[in-house]
C-alpha cells in the first residue's frame, strides 16, 4: 500500500466528520485530497476550514485518481446511494451511522459490497475507546462469569439546544432523512451489544416517544433485548439529558462493571475525583471495587475524534471495525424497538421490516 492513504469525503451533513477531518490533518500517512457536499455552503465553508479542494460534481470525488477512501458523512437517507456509487467507481469506504434508515437500503449497501470487493466499514466510536475495549475483554475472558443483566445509557442533550434545533444539524429531526433520534443516537449502544456479545438477541421490547420536547420524531426511549441464555440487555437512549454518571452495568455470577462518563452529558459535568471503570469479583471481595485506571477522556468529542488513527490502522490492514452485516444487524435490532414501541408487542429476530 502507498505510504499515504487518500482519503475524499462526501458530505459534511453529520459532525462527526469534522472530527475525523481534523486528526487526519495530522496524520503522515493520510491524506484530504478531495471532498464533496450536495450543500454548497457547507461543502465550499468546510473545505476552506480543511484546506481541501471541493466539487460539486459527486464524480470528481469518485473518479479523482488519488482518492483510495471515502468517507461518507450525508444525512442517513442518502448513505445507500452514496456507498452503492463509491463501490461501483470502486472507492472503499467509511460510513458514518447509523448504516441506513431501512433494511432494504442496507441491503442495497450489501449488494454493491459484494459485488465490488472493496474494503467497507462502519464508524462507531464505542469500539475505538479504551474503557469499551477493556470491558469487552473482561467480559469474553469470563471475568464476570455468566452474564445475566446488561444495561447501557447513551445519551445527549442536543433537543435543548437552539443551535441544533434551528442550526445546519436541524437534518437530525426530520423522520425522512433521520427516522429518529432513538434511531439516530440508540444505534451507537445497540452496536456495541453486537461487538461486546457477538451475537443478536431473539426478541425485544420497547418504549420510545416525545417525553420533554416536541421538536422532533422522539427524545426518549428504553428497549430491552433478550437472548438465547436468558439474558437481558437494556439500552435507554435519551435527547435530552442535562448531565448523567453511570453509563454502563454489567452484572454476572462472578463479578460486576461499572462504567461512569462514557457519553457526552457524563463527560460535560463530572464530580471530583471520578472512577471511570471498576470492576467486583466475587472471589476477590476483600478488595471491593477495583479502579482499572483508564482514563476518562477530557470531553466526548475527544472519544469520537478517536475513530480516525483506529480507521486507518484497520483500512491498512485490510479488516474493517464493523462489518457491513454488523451495520445492518444494528439497524434491524433498532427498527425491531420502535416496531415493538409501537404496537405494545414484543419483537422476535429475525425482524422484517417488509
Amino acid at each position: 500500500m502507498k505510504a499515504r492513504v487518500g482519503i475524499g469525503i462526501l458530505s459534511f451533513a453529520h459532525g462527526h466528520v469534522n472530527a475525523y477531518a481534523q486528526q487526519i490533518r495530522g496524520f503522515d500517512d493520510a491524506e484530504l485530497i478531495a471532498c464533496w457536499d450536495d450543500d454548497l455552503t457547507r461543502g465550499q465553508q468546510n473545505a476552506q476550514s480543511f484546506g481541501i479542494p471541493y466539487s460539486p460534481h459527486l464524480e470528481d470525488v469518485l473518479h479523482h485518481p488519488a482518492v483510495d477512501c471515502v468517507i461518507v458523512a450525508s444525512e442517513t437517507n442518502k448513505h445507500a446511494d452514496l456507498c452503492v456509487a463509491a463501490m461501483e467507481a470502486g472507492k472503499s469506504v467509511l460510513l458514518q451511522k447509523p448504516m441506513a434508515t431501512s433494511l432494504r437500503d442496507c441491503d442495497r449497501i450489501l449488494a454493491a459490497l459484494e459485488k465490488s470487493g472493496v474494503w467497507f466499514s462502519l464508524a462507531f466510536q464505542m469500539r475505538c475507546d479504551p474503557q469499551n475495549i477493556a470491558m469487552r475483554d473482561l467480559v469474553r475472558s469470563g471475568a464476570l462469569g455468566r452474564i445475566g443483566a446488561i444495561r447501557r445509557r447513551h445519551c445527549i442533550g442536543v433537543l435543548f439546544h437552539r443551535a441544533f434545533v434551528e442550526g445546519p444539524t436541524r437534518w437530525h429531526l426530520s423522520r425522512e432523512a433521520n427516522r429518529g433520534m432513538f434511531f439516530d443516537d440508540a444505534i451507537h449502544p445497540i452496536d456495541w451489544l453486537l461487538w461486546m456479545l457477538g451475537q443478536k438477541p431473539v426478541s425485544v421490547i420497547a418504549e420510545i416517544d416525545n417525553v420533554l420536547t416536541n421538536v422532533a420524531p422522539d427524545d426518549t426511549g428504553i428497549a430491552v433485548f433478550r437472548y438465547a441464555d436468558g439474558m437481558f440487555a437494556e439500552v435507554f437512549n435519551s435527547s435530552v439529558t442535562l448531565a448523567g454518571e453511570n453509563t454502563t452495568e454489567i452484572y454476572g455470577d462472578r463479578g460486576v462493571l461499572i462504567q461512569n462518563h462514557g457519553d457526552g452529558p457524563s463527560c460535560a459535568v463530572k464530580p471530583p475525583h471520578p472512577i471511570g471503570v471498576k470492576l467486583f469479583q466475587a472471589d476477590r471481595a476483600d478488595l471491593g471495587w477495583q479502579d482499572l485506571g483508564i482514563p476518562i477522556p477530557a470531553s466526548h468529542g475527544e472519544r469520537i475524534a478517536g475513530v480516525a488513527r483506529p480507521f486507518l490502522d484497520a483500512f491498512r490492514a485490510g479488516v474493517p471495525l464493523c462489518t457491513a452485516q454488523e451495520g445492518r444487524d444494528s439497524v434491524e435490532m433498532c427498527a425491531a424497538a420502535y416496531h415493538a414501541a409501537a404496537t405494545g408487542c414484543r419483537v422476535r429476530f429475525p425482524f422484517s421490516e417488509d
